[in-house]
């Protein structure tokens, strides 16, 4: 029905619990989901992630049949200064998002670009440079999992909200193996240009988050912001972009009851572009 390439987030239907949001996507015709794991954002996964829970979401996706493109997930804000015991804490919290990762088959953990808010704990270039590491050994830690690193990068409500910013911490990352994640409703958001953002992070582009935005709104169905879909996947399928595309309809411009045919209608629409 939806183009293979186009996937649904279950942070589009984070109203529901887990079983129920993936028989929803899986009813709408999607194959794929990113699973959310962000705490306040979407409780799909316990963000006190043992061993138990972990055994008890990844049985609940593989039984839903839906193929895994990430799991995005937060271990913490990574401009923070960390103790040994604070540090050790978040090597357990990755350890166990990326176990889930491996079990339910995803290619990749997606991480934030830095704390939730803008404003450094010891200067620009130092928290950049804190950010770029922690996510860099997340990615070696990866590795042994035979999964990925990705980073949502730009996010408005993060330390690396602006195209200024998205781009030092990808200058600090470039070689690293550690992908990018567009988002195009946090870079409108931000009151930025999707075409200037692909023009800085030409190549470097993993994955791709749809969702519709105005300056200062994230939280806008496709169609109802600002955001030149067609544009932007013009742009990237011209710089040879062959990666997926998620559908991350964390919108409040529509009624719970309303958002199985907005997420229908948006896959519509996206796969015409694609």
């Amino acid at each position: 029905m939806f183009n293979s390439r186009l996937g649904c987030s279950s942070i589009s239907f984070r109203h529901q619990d887990l079983p129920e949001a993936l028989r929803t996507i899986a009813d709408l015709g999607f194959e794929e989901i990113d699973l959310g794991a962000l705490p306040g954002v979407c409780d799909h996964v316990p963000y006190d992630l043992d061993a138990d829970a972990v055994s008890a979401v990844t049985a609940e996706v593989v039984a839903s049949g839906l193929r895994v493109r990430s799991v995005n997930g937060d271990i913490g804000d990574l401009n923070a200064v960390l103790d040994a015991d604070a540090q050790s804490a978040r090597d357990r919290h990755l350890d166990a998002l990326l176990t889930l990762a491996a079990g339910t088959g995803a290619k990749a953990l997606v991480l934030p670009c830095g704390a939730l808010g803008r404003e450094p704990v010891r200067g620009l270039d130092e928290d950049l440079d804190t950010v770029a590491g922690q996510l860099i050994a997340a990615k070696q830690w990866a590795d042994g999992f035979g999964v990925e690193l990705w980073t949502e990068s730009l996010h408005f409500l993060r330390f690396c909200w602006n195209v200024e910013r998205a781009e030092l911490l990808a200058q600090r990352l470039a070689g690293s193996g550690v992908g990018i994640v567009m988002d195009f409703s946090h870079i409108v958001a931000a009151g930025e240009d999707p075409l200037d953002y692909l023009t800085r992070h030409q190549g470097r582009i993993a994955h791709v988050h749809l969702r519709d935005a105005v300056p200062g709104n994230i939280n806008l169905s496709i169609g109802n912001g600002q955001a030149d879909f067609a544009a932007g996947l013009a742009a990237l399928a011209a710089d040879g972009y062959t990666g997926h595309f998620s559908l991350e309809l964390e919108t409040r411009d529509v009624t719970h009851g309303e958002r199985p045919a907005a997420a229908a209608k948006a896959a519509s629409f996206i796969t015409d572009l694609i």
